[in-house]
C-alpha cells in the first residue's frame, strides 16, 4: 500500500494524531470544531465516542492520517455509519485519504453497517467533494450556508452518501 498501512488507533497515537488534527481544526475551513478545542475534548470526540478509529502509519512509525468511524444515528439509524478523516500536511499527495476511505468502507461493511453518510461535506472542499463521489459517494443535499468558514464567512455544506450492502 505504498509505504504505509492503516491499522486501530491505540492510545499512545492520540499525541501523533492530536498534531495533526489540531492544525485543521483550527484553520476553521472543513471540520464544525471550534478553533479553541483542546487536545482532550477533541480526544474524546475523535477516539473515545468514535465506535473505531485507525491510523494511517509509515513504515517508520509517522502517522499520515487518521479516520474514526462511528453510527450516524443511534436506534433505528445505526446501521449507517459516518466518518472523518484527516491527513497529515506532509503526506498529502501519496493517496493517503483514498486509502483510508477505501479501508473505512471494508471495515464498515466488515463491522455490520449497511452505508455511509458524510453529514457536513464543506463545499468550499473541493478536494475532497471530488474524492469523494470518485469512490462512489452521491451528493445528496447541499445545505445552503450551514459551515461558518473562517475566511469565506457562511457557505454551503453537502450530505454525502453511498450503500455498501444489504440496503
Amino acid at each position: 500500500m505504498g509505504g504505509f498501512h492503516i491499522r486501530e488507533a491505540r492510545d499512545a497515537d492520540w499525541p501523533s494524531c492530536w498534531r495533526i488534527i489540531q492544525p485543521v481544526f483550527a484553520a476553521g475551513e472543513t471540520y464544525p470544531a471550534y478553533g479553541g478545542i483542546d487536545s482532550e475534548e477533541a480526544r474524546a470526540y475523535w477516539m473515545v465516542s468514535a465506535r473505531k478509529t485507525y491510523v494511517a502509519v509509515d513504515e517508520d512509525g509517522s502517522l499520515l492520517g487518521t479516520y474514526y468511524l462511528r453510527p450516524n444515528q443511534p436506534g433505528r439509524g445505526d446501521h449507517v455509519c459516518n466518518c472523518g478523516y484527516v491527513t497529515a500536511d506532509v503526506a498529502r499527495g501519496r493517496g493517503i485519504a483514498t486509502a483510508m476511505c477505501e479501508h473505512s468502507q471494508r471495515e464498515a461493511t466488515r463491522l455490520g453497517f449497511t452505508a455511509m453518510q458524510f453529514n457536513l461535506v464543506v463545499a468550499t472542499n473541493t478536494a475532497a467533494v471530488r474524492l469523494w463521489r470518485k469512490l462512489g459517494f452521491e451528493i445528496i443535499g447541499t445545505l445552503p450556508g450551514v459551515f461558518r468558514h473562517d475566511r469565506l464567512g457562511p457557505v454551503d455544506a453537502h450530505v454525502m452518501f453511498k450503500q455498501l450492502s444489504g440496503g
